[in-house]
């Protein structure tokens, strides 16, 4: 079995309602994102995907999120756009785009600070 990595950011201010606490106040974070991929063959040239394709697929879909704010995104008018709720966003979009025969995305990190992560795969 093979598993890629990218690792790539955003910026973007929420807040958590329903929440008792600092986060229930407008703040904002710069998120690390960790995209991983896995399956067991590689194309022609060796590779599993490419990472400029996965990188770029990547980029255009947080173009969407970033520098927003995410509470006024359609995505998060039902569910805070809590670090967990945007990795399980990023998986299903990302999986839509990038998952082919034998390449499907296994999981997201959403890092909103150094020490906290929050991530979303499926079995």
């Amino acid at each position: 079995m093979y598993e890629l990595k990218i690792i790539t950011s955003f910026s973007a201010a929420h807040r958590l309602e329903n929440f008792y606490g600092k986060c229930e106040a407008l703040h904002g974070h710069n998120w690390k994102v960790e995209v991983f991929l896995l399956g067991e063959k590689l194309d022609e040239a060796g590779l599993l995907l490419d990472f400029g394709v996965v990188k770029a697929r990547t980029r255009e879909l947080l173009e969407e999120i970033d520098h927003k704010y995410l509470n006024e995104l359609p995505a998060f008018s039902h569910q805070n756009p809590s670090s967990e709720n945007l990795a399980s966003f990023l998986f299903q979009r990302l999986a839509a785009i990038l998952n082919r025969d034998g390449v499907k995305v296994s999981r997201v990190n959403v890092w909103e600070s150094d020490t906290s992560c929050a991530s979303y795969f499926q079995d």
